[in-house]
Order: structure tokens, then C-alpha cells, then sequence
């Protein structure tokens, strides 16, 4: 072989290698990486040192395509969460113990009751709802809510079905208690998603107390875990400590703090969740099976009193590390992935609603990094408490202050 054709070849198989590599990279990010200043201005509560490059403050990015806003319906009773039906129309709980459902117009329908006694003192009430996967034909709606007893309260998951006339949810039952009562109303957690096979992913806090809070790191109760249960309440066979003596057999994973994110990737499948630290510390984490994230042994946050948490590290053997964080925080709460393709560069981007940060984060996420950040209605003045995508491609956030929001392309 001629020395030329050698280089010729070699520089085809080069340049071949190249394209694929970044094909491969505009079907994760659609070609987007943060090229612009980190959107976190504020110094940091602490001076930790992240353990990769790009775990915080990665490069901004700028939404090019033109989209729109708009307020479709206010006067929502503190609502905690919004789910998309099957018919496009959207599910909304509100704190007190009732849920609504709206249109994609903004037209709110009256109090749907049935639901048992909720605490919803401080940040209990009734909470997350998910419609079963065969809701078409079942109208069977799950939700999680802070029960109530005399003793105390606890993060519990039901089930009912929806009237035929949208008035009540019919014989609702509990299917999963995430033990022990404890007696004040902090760190619910509860976000629920279905899994691929019809299973049900739930994240628990771990109560907040000083008390609780070490729990979050022990196997024999369901504080600060995603729980991995059956339609019916039953663990999912082959949890990861289904053989382990004294452990919960429906936990999944442990160590969190406050989780109020949960959402599956669309493409991979990788089960994604969000939590609060402290004072900085809020975490995006990678869900895998039997891992323990920490709390409150590591976090790169501190106590709100400015005091490290524990022995202040953010490190240690056998504890996963977040993807990301945020510090200063985001106080981030319900988030989705996009799917559709009608905002092309937001395609399989996460969307988490910012509680005490008042915007809306979008996350570009490549090989199980974010890789870019950017700030969405910062200018609403809101505390978004949680978002998810219609069924017209649109994504619909609700906020603490009543507000439901749509926000589309032009």
C-alpha cells in the first residue's frame, strides 16, 4: 500500500469517528453545551470543593427558539402538583385535601373530594398525584399525602378512583405507609412515578428533626428513601434489600434529605431526583438501585444556623455523589423531562421548579452530566412547585401563589 493512500485511509476512518462521536452528542444535548457564564451569580454559603468538574455552576445556555407565557388560570388554593391526563386535561392537588382538574385553557373545575384527613400544616397536605397507567379504563388516580393521626404524621400513598361525574375520588385507599408517625409536618418528600412495568417509585423525606433526621441512613424505616412498591403496596420483587435482616424490603434507595423531585429520563430510563439541602447542598441526583446518597453524613450544604452539617464533608466511601448542585439553593420541587420535539433544543432537557429561587431550571443533560443550565421565568416573582409536560407538547408549572402557567412555542 502506497504511504499516501495509508493517511488517506486512516484520515477517512478518523473523520468517520469524529461525525459519529458528535451524532452522538446532538442526540443527548441537541448539540447544546453552557457557553455562557453560569447563571448563579450570589457567592456560595460554603467554600467546598466539588468533586468533578461541572458538578455546579456550569456553563449558562439561552432558549433560541421563540416561545410564549401565559397565566391560563390564578386562584388555585396552594397546589402542590400538576399531572397530565390522558385526554390532555391537567390534575392539580391542593394542599387542604382536594384536587382539581383544568384544561389546557385555563378552565378549573370545582373541589374533587373524598380524600381522607390530611395534615397540611407547614409543608404537609395532600400532595402528588399520578394517574395509573391504565387510568383510561380504570380512573384510577394515585396520590401521596401527609396522613394525619393523633400521634402524629407520616408520607402515606393512596389510591381512588375518578366519579364518572369528576365530583369525588371513590373508595380511596391507602396502599403504603412510610413508617414511623412522627409529630410535626416537614419533609414529606412524596413524589410518585410509574416505572416501565407499572410499578411505583416514591421519595420519602426524612422529617427534618434533628431526631428523624439520622434515620434517613438506617434500613428499618421509610424516612428520607425512594420506595419501589406494586400498584398495590406490595415491595417490587427483587428490591435490593429484600434479603437483608431488619431492612424495609421496599426500599430502593436511601440517605435523602428532602426529595420532591422525581422523573424518568425518556430515551435511557434512568430514574432521576431532585432534593433540598440545607443552606446551600440542593442535589440532583442519579437513581440507581441500593445506593446510599448521604444524608446527613455528606452534603455540601450547612445548617441554616451556619453551623456545618455533622462533620462538614462532602465525601465519603460507599455514598453516591450528586450530579449536580446548587449553591446558593434552587429549593428545588417538581420537575419533568421534555419529550416532545416541538421545542427541538429542549428535547429530553429537565425542567425542576424553583420554590425559594422563584425560577424554573432547565438542565441539559449528556452521559449522565449536566452539561448546561438556564433560568426560565425569573421575572413571574413565583415559587414553582411543580411542572410537567401536556400531552400538546406544551409544559404546564403550577406555583405556591395559585398560578397556573403555560408555556409553549410560538
Amino acid at each position: 500500500m502506497k504511504p499516501g493512500t495509508f493517511f488517506l485511509i486512516f484520515f477517512f476512518i478518523v473523520s468517520v469517528f469524529i461525525s459519529c462521536q458528535a451524532q452522538e452528542k446532538d442526540k443527548n444535548t441537541n448539540g447544546q453545551i453552557g457557553i455562557l457564564p453560569p447563571v448563579e451569580t450570589q457567592p456560595a454559603n460554603t467554600n467546598y470543593i466539588p468533586a468533578f468538574e461541572g458538578q455546579t455552576r456550569i456553563g449558562g445556555l439561552k432558549t433560541t427558539t421563540p416561545y410564549e407565557v401565559k397565566i391560563i388560570a390564578e386562584g388555585l388554593s396552594k397546589p402542590w402538583s400538576v399531572a397530565s391526563l390522558p385526554d390532555g386535561r391537567l390534575a392539580i392537588t391542593e394542599k387542604a385535601g382536594n384536587m382539581r382538574i383544568a384544561s389546557t385553557e385555563g378552565e378549573v373545575s370545582g373541589k374533587i373530594t373524598g380524600f381522607p384527613e390530611v395534615d397540611d400544616r407547614s409543608q404537609g397536605g395532600l400532595l402528588d398525584v399520578a394517574p395509573a397507567p391504565d387510568f383510561e379504563t380504570s380512573r384510577m388516580l394515585y396520590f401521596t399525602f401527609a396522613e394525619k393521626k393523633p400521634h402524629g404524621s407520616l408520607t402515606a400513598v393512596g389510591k381512588g378512583k375518578l366519579s364518572a361525574d369528576e365530583t369525588r375520588i371513590e373508595n380511596f385507599q391507602i396502599i403504603y405507609r412510610a413508617i414511623p408517625y412522627f409529630d410535626n409536618s416537614m419533609h414529606f418528600g412524596s413524589r410518585i412515578v410509574f416505572d416501565k412495568n407499572g410499578n411505583i417509585f416514591v421519595s420519602t423525606g426524612e422529617r427534618s428533626d434533628l431526631a428523624t433526621r439520622p434515620k434517613a441512613q438506617l434500613l428499618d424505616n421509610g424516612y428520607g428513601k425512594v420506595i419501589h412498591i406494586t400498584p398495590e403496596g406490595k415491595p417490587v420483587d427483587g428490591n435490593p434489600f429484600a434479603d437483608v435482616e431488619g431492612a424495609l424490603p421496599e426500599i430502593y434507595s436511601y440517605g435523602h434529605r428532602n426529595p420532591q423531585g422525581l422523573a424518568i429520563h425518556p430515551v435511557t430510563g434512568d430514574l432521576w431526583l431532585s432534593e433540598m439541602g440545607p443552606r446551600g447542598g440542593d442535589e440532583l441526583n442519579l437513581i440507581k438501585r441500593g445506593r446510599n446518597y448521604g444524608w446527613p453524613v455528606i452534603s455540601y450544604g450547612i445548617e441554616y444556623d451556619g453551623n456545618p452539617v455533622g462533620d462538614g464533608i462532602t465525601q465519603k466511601e460507599g455514598m453516591e455523589q450528586p450530579v449536580y448542585y446548587w449553591d446558593p439553593v434552587l429549593s428545588p420541587s417538581g420537575m419533568t423531562f421534555y419529550s416532545s420535539g416541538i421545542i427541538p433544543e429542549w428535547k429530553n432537557n429537565l425542567f425542576i421548579g424553583g420554590l425559594s429561587s422563584k425560577h424554573i431550571a432547565r438542565l441539559v443533560i449528556s452521559n449522565q452530566r449536566v452539561v448546561g443550565e438556564e433560568r426560565l421565568l425569573a421575572d413571574e416573582n413565583q415559587r414553582f412547585r411543580d411542572i410537567t409536560e401536556g400531552k400538546d407538547g406544551a409544559l404546564y408549572a403550577v406555583t405556591d401563589e395559585g398560578r397556573l402557567y403555560r408555556i409553549s412555542k410560538k
